[in-house]
């Protein structure tokens, strides 16, 4: 997973796009061009990142109480629970790192869903957009919404953590 934490997007967005064509092995189910699309390559770039943060965190609580589950008689796939629970914190990071690649996403979503008014245009896109048209002002003030949906989510979420 180390290794795909780096997955260029734009090369993630061209093979999904080949896959999604016409002449891919994807192309009947025609989800080119559509939301779906979309969320299958920011599902791609984001769970490299997700995994290999996961997997660190749980092989340091591996490292720290493996021992313990051991000796009371719990194998890995019994302690997982109890790791995943333990680690709650780190691994809601985790997913916001994920969360904020998703959210940030501007190329792969641009080729396979193509910026499509009322269907496909996300903030990125849009942001990309307007920039291109000359509008920084109103690019400004989407990229100013973008960061306040970030750090709304991910504040909701580590007040809600907080409870528990």
């Amino acid at each position: 997973m180390n290794a795909l934490l780096g997955l260029p997007p734009v090369v993630v967005g061209l093979v999904i796009y080949l896959a999604l064509s016409n002449q891919g092995p994807l192309g009947p189910l025609r989800l080119l061009f559509t939301p779906g699309a979309m969320v299958m390559a920011q599902t791609i770039l984001a769970t490299p990142i997700v995994a290999a943060l996961a997997h660190r965190v749980l092989e340091v609580r591996w490292a720290e109480f493996g021992r313990a589950f051991q000796a009371s008689g719990a194998s890995r796939v019994r302690a997982l629970p109890h790791l995943l629970a333990m680690s709650r914190r780190p691994l809601t990071t985790a997913v916001l790192a994920g969360f904020g690649r998703t959210v940030s996403e501007v190329g792969a979503v641009l080729i396979v869903g193509g910026n499509i008014a009322f269907h496909t245009r996300t903030m990125t896109t849009a942001i990309v957009l307007e920039t291109s048209r000359g509008n920084l002002g109103l690019a400004l003030a989407l990229g100013l919404v973008l960061i306040g949906i970030s750090t709304a989510v991910s504040s909701v979420v580590l007040v809600l953590g907080e409870g528990k």
